[in-house]
C-alpha cells in the first residue's frame, strides 16, 4: 500500500469517527428534550452518564488528528481536512454538553411540573439537529453552497428562541411565582440556541476545507441581536 493510500484510509477512518460523534451528539440533544417533555429523570441521568462516552470519542479523534499530523506531515488540502475535523469534533462535544445541560435542568426541576406544554422547544431541537445532520453531510461532500444555506437557517432557531423568551417573560410578569420554572425553560432554550450557533461553526469549516479561507457567517445578525441573549 502506497503512503497516499495509507493516508487516505486513515483520513477516511477519521471522517467516519467524526460522523459517529455527530450521530451521538444528535441523539443526545433529541433525548434531552424528550426526557424533559416526559419529565423522565432516569433518562436524564442516562444522558449525563453517556456524555462521558461522547467526551472520550472526541479525545480519540483529537489523538488521531495529532498522529496524522506528526507522522504524515500533511500539507495544503490534507492539512485543512485534519484541522477541520479537529475543530468540528470540539464543536460537537460542546453541543453534547448543551444536551447534558438540558438533562441537568430536568433533574434540577425535580418533581415540579412544567410551566407549560413544550411546543417551541421541541421545534428548536428538531431544527437544530436537522441543521447539524446536514452540516456534517456538507462537510463530507465539501458542499459550500449547502453549508451557507444551513447557516442562514440559524435565523429560524433564533426566531423560535425569541418567541420562547417573550412568552416566558410574560408568564413571569403576570405571576412572579412562575419565575423559577420559567427560568428553567429559558435555560433550555438558551442551550438549544447555542447548538444552532455551533452548527454555523461547522459550516464555516466546510468553507475553510473547500476554499482555504475562514469566513464568519451570519455576521449581520448583530443588527437584530436580542439584548436578552447578552444577559444569559
Amino acid at each position: 500500500m502506497s503512503p497516499r493510500e495509507t493516508f487516505d484510509r486513515a483520513l477516511g477512518r477519521l471522517r467516519d469517527d467524526l460522523l459517529m460523534l455527530g450521530s451521538m451528539t444528535e441523539k443526545a440533544i433529541l433525548r434531552s428534550i424528550e426526557s424533559l417533555k416526559m419529565r423522565d429523570l432516569e433518562a436524564a441521568r442516562e444522558i449525563i452518564a453517556d456524555d462521558i462516552e461522547i467526551n472520550n470519542k472526541r479525545f480519540d479523534i483529537e489523538e488521531q488528528c495529532i498522529q496524522l499530523i506528526v507522522t504524515q506531515q500533511p500539507v495544503a488540502g490534507d492539512l485543512r481536512a485534519i484541522i477541520a475535523v479537529l475543530h468540528i469534533s470540539v464543536d460537537l462535544e460542546r453541543m453534547a454538553d448543551h444536551a447534558e445541560g438540558i438533562a441537568r435542568i430536568n433533574i434540577l426541576m425535580g418533581d415540579e411540573p412544567l410551566l407549560k406544554p413544550l411546543i417551541d422547544l421541541p421545534r428548536m431541537a428538531e431544527k437544530a439537529t436537522d441543521m447539524l445532520h446536514r452540516s456534517l453531510i456538507s462537510f463530507v461532500e465539501q458542499d459550500v453552497e449547502e453549508a451557507r444555506r444551513i447557516s442562514d437557517e440559524d435565523d429560524e432557531v433564533d426566531s423560535l428562541y425569541n418567541q420562547v423568551y417573550r412568552e416566558l417573560v410574560s408568564y413571569m410578569l403576570e405571576d412572579p411565582r412562575t419565575t423559577t420554572r420559567a427560568n428553567y425553560l429559558l435555560w433550555v432554550a438558551h442551550n438549544l440556541e447555542r447548538v444552532a450557533d455551533r452548527v454555523t461553526n461547522i459550516c464555516e469549516r466546510v468553507i475553510f476545507l473547500s476554499t482555504g479561507e475562514m469566513q464568519e457567517l451570519n455576521v449581520s445578525k448583530l443588527e437584530n441581536y436580542d439584548i436578552s441573549r447578552a444577559m444569559g
